[in-house]
């Protein structure tokens, strides 16, 4: 039986509109910008927790500061018969931030974080035995990671 969609009310779009600008606040200041009790909030909270509509918090961390300057992505369509193995590659590389299995041309659409220009061969040369990649370097990102429209 599929899982019943769970309707927000007002009072829980601010949270969460509230916690995805800064997931750090305290339960009091949270309380207070949703005018509700410090004991209501934290049972709001663990509500939309149990509901898995909140599924963790977490930090986000500079690139550029860890000395990070380039970001790619990478479209990556494997050879007949090496799709898990591409998988497996993009897998256990680090440099892979993030993957997506994809409809369409290509299987993956990855993103990776460059200290170097020079890194981009030596990370996707032992793609190429396997797979065919199409990278495209980020210029700017005017939207990243935005929450979903809550209403």
């Amino acid at each position: 039986m599929p899982k019943e969609i769970t309707q927000l009310d007002e009072t829980a779009c601010k949270i969460l509109e509230i916690l995805e600008r800064d997931a750090r606040i305290s339960i009091s200041e949270l309380a207070s910008r949703i005018g509700l009790s410090a004991p209501s909030t934290t049972e709001r909270v663990r509500k939309l927790e149990q509901d898995s509509i909140i599924t963790g918090f977490t930090v986000e961390i500079n690139p550029k500061a860890l000395g990070y300057t380039l970001e790619a992505i990478v479209r990556v369509k494997p050879s007949p018969g090496n799709l898990h193995v591409v998988e497996q590659l993009i897998l256990n590389e680090p440099r892979f931030t993030s993957c997506d299995k994809v409809t369409g041309e290509d299987c993956f659409v990855t993103r990776i974080y460059l200290k170097d220009v020079r890194e981009l061969d030596d990370l996707l040369d032992p793609l190429h035995e396997k797979a065919m990649t199409n990278t495209s370097i980020v210029k700017a990102s005017p939207i990243k990671n935005r929450m979903v429209p809550l209403r």
